[in-house]
């Protein structure tokens, strides 16, 4: 771990699937030049269950909170440039080979109740799924049931409020619509 790391919340269980080795998950590392890696801490509040597929790079100033009921999946080889923020409820789940951007916010909870008129719940915590080989573009917001399919490109400064149709395609603004298919991309 980095030396700016902040475990605020200790109480949840990580599971760490496959061979072990040295550096195979780290937390608070990378160099993106935009931000002041000194400066920068990344938070770390885990009450649920945390699940690291593989190998596995969260970036400087990137926060993690999983609550109680929550489950956060890391596919192998993902990782996170720098401070993005995943707030997870319910449950989110990455596939292999996923590259987030930064600044990105993730959530499948509002963190708040909204009751209709009869007393009733309405906005309950629903999963977040990324399929393998997703790049997510900067700035990107992806809230509660959402899906982004295998081989997608989130472009940068996107919102995402549901299930994307297809594969293989670049999907971009708000509202998030494709913007140019049969496309694929590699680090």
């Amino acid at each position: 771990m980095a030396p700016q790391v902040h475990f605020n919340h200790l109480a949840g269980q990580v599971s760490i699937e496959g061979h072990l080795w040295p550096g195979k998950i780290k937390i608070g590392y990378g160099e993106i030049g935009i931000f002041d890696k000194q400066k920068s801490r990344s938070i770390w509040q885990v009450s649920g269950n945390v699940v690291f597929k593989g190998a596995c790079n969260i970036g400087h100033g990137s926060k993690i909170s999983v609550g109680d009921d929550g489950t956060l999946i890391f596919g192998d080889n993902f990782t996170i440039t720098a401070e993005t923020s995943l707030i997870c409820y319910r449950k989110i789940e990455f596939g292999a080979n996923c590259v987030l951007s930064w600044e990105i916010l993730m959530m499948d909870t509002d963190l708040h109740t909204i009751k209709n008129s009869q007393g009733e719940v309405i906005n309950y915590p629903k999963p977040i799924h990324v399929g393998d080989n997703v790049w997510i573009g900067c700035r990107s917001t992806i809230l509660k049931g959402s899906t982004v399919s295998s081989g997608s490109i989130v472009a940068a400064g996107s919102l995402i409020t549901k299930p994307l149709e297809g594969t293989k395609a670049i999907f971009g603004g708000s509202p998030v619509r494709i913007l140019k298919e049969n496309v694929r991309w590699q680090v």
